[in-house]
């Protein structure tokens, strides 16, 4: 009892803590209603939707074909050491070459880089010129080594390019 009437303060504020959690606790939680306040053309009373002019009057492509081929005959024939023919035509793995995944293999191929001999023959402003065209993934052919490691590859030294670069 002496124990009681010495801490009698400490045993008040205990009591109050407990009785504050177990009100936290059990107490009933009222569901959060979401005020709507946007509209779409869903909504009631909403305008209708937007036309999309850039599809609807977009031309037939019967006009469109000669543009898309003079582009790509520009593109194949700007690109330093482009392969002759069709970038389908087989080619090297480009993705060999560290750094090179497929986005990126693709990306060259588009650009008429099939072999490893192309890149292994591409001097400094030719480098400047593929980096233009590569978008997001400028930088990587100089950053990467890409005309030392195809220098390895073009000739078939793989025992050279793997103490140079790691194993293929």
């Amino acid at each position: 009892m002496e124990w009681i009437a010495a801490n009698w303060m400490a045993l008040g504020a205990g009591a109050l803590l407990v009785l504050l959690a177990l009100w936290l606790l059990l107490r009933k939680r009222k569901p959060r209603v979401q005020s709507r306040d946007y509209r779409d053309v869903l909504s009631e009373g909403a305008a209708p939707a937007a036309r999309n002019s850039a599809l609807i009057d977009a031309p037939p492509a019967a006009q469109v074909a000669p543009i898309v081929a003079a582009a790509t005959a520009a593109a194949t024939t700007t690109v330093p050491g482009a392969a002759t023919g069709s970038p389908d035509d087989g080619g090297d793995d480009l993705t060999r070459i560290k750094s090179i995944g497929p986005k990126l293999s693709a990306a060259l191929r588009g650009l008429g880089v099939t072999r490893y001999g192309q890149i292994a023959q591409w001097n400094e402003a030719d480098l400047a010129q593929i980096d233009a065209q590569l978008g997001a993934f400028a930088g990587r052919a100089v950053r990467d080594n890409w005309i030392e490691q195809c220098h390895f590859l073009s000739s078939g030294d793989i025992a050279g390019y793997e103490a140079r670069f790691g194993k293929l």
